[in-house]
């Protein structure tokens, strides 16, 4: 068996990928914004990523911008077959680097139409609308008109499957009267635990949950728990960390990033890794009672 496939698999709407995929975000430059020091070495993870049975790759071409996705088409294209590109659209950069909402028509129709070309495709896979009220995080307001824009462009054949990005559980009921959601993806792992009950309600609707920053982000999980558990089970704390996420629910779709072969490998190697139910509890205590109501 591939090692990956001990972590299962989950469906994005009619298409099946491994729960262990990964985030194209750290290929561009520093703070998401222009080239690789490396390209060559960027090129290479993408490679050992499919290489090693990963067919589930997230990026958006707002990283860069442009070149996250510049650099997936010269290391992949033409595409295998099993492979799914997630991107997101509803952001832009800025030449300070900074992430400014893009909601109106003419701004998300153009973002498909560079996500397109800069991959290489006819189609997008599955395409992310991230709600930008507020850049640190899910705020509240209705997002019935730019959905209804990405609704549009998936009728006219240039999208395939709809997701939401940075939202809140009320806004994930408004998306769903309006599209055929696939995914959601927020912010969630050990210590960030809001979207406890979101997963939940999605797992029960068979909708997908891909928890970014799953290793804690820019700055990586710090705590002499996850360490002390690591450390007894020969494993290193995110390995942990990515396992407690796979187990958490079977909807946990997960795309940690890295433009290192040698971290891409640990972090493929959490799918071999099995947490008892007391580890889980264990781990479950590191989030406060706040964090994880």
């Amino acid at each position: 068996m591939n090692d990956l496939e001990r972590a299962g698999t989950y469906a994005l709407g009619d298409r099946v990928v491994k729960r262990l995929g990964y985030g194209a975000m750290q290929l561009a430059g520093p703070h998401v914004f222009g080239p690789p020091k490396d390209r060559d070495g960027a090129v290479a993870v993408l490679r050992e990523a499919v290489a090693r049975g990963v067919n589930h790759i997230d990026t958006s071409d707002f990283y860069g911008p442009h070149v996250t996705n510049q650099i997936i088409r010269e290391a992949l294209h033409p595409y295998p077959d099993d492979l799914v590109i997630v991107t997101k659209i509803g952001a832009k950069r800025r030449s300070d680097a900074s992430w400014n909402p893009a909601f109106s028509a003419e701004d998300l129709t153009r973002a498909v139409h560079d996500n397109l070309r800069n991959l290489g495709l006819d189609a997008l896979d599955v395409v992310n609308l991230r709600i930008m009220f507020d850049v640190a995080g899910p705020a509240e307001g209705s997002i019935e008109a730019p959905l209804a824009v990405l609704a549009d462009l998936q009728r006219q054949g240039l999208v395939r499957r709809i997701g939401l990005s940075n939202v809140t559980q009320r806004q994930v009921a408004e998306g769903r009267r309006i599209a055929d959601i696939v995914c959601v993806q927020n912010a969630y792992n050990l210590t960030h635990r809001s979207d406890d009950a979101l997963v939940d309600d999605l797992a029960a609707a068979g909708i997908a949950y891909v928890p970014f920053f799953p290793l804690g982000g820019f700055s990586p999980l710090q705590s002499t728990t996850l360490s002390g558990v690591a450390e007894r089970l020969g494993a290193t704390p995110m390995q942990v960390a990515l396992a407690w996420l796979l187990r958490r629910a079977p909807n946990i779709l997960l795309i940690p990033g890295t433009s290192s072969v040698a971290h891409l490998r640990e972090n493929l190697a959490a799918a071999d890794l099995t947490l008892s139910d007391a580890v889980m509890r264990e781990l479950e205590g590191i989030a406060g009672p706040a964090e994880a109501a």
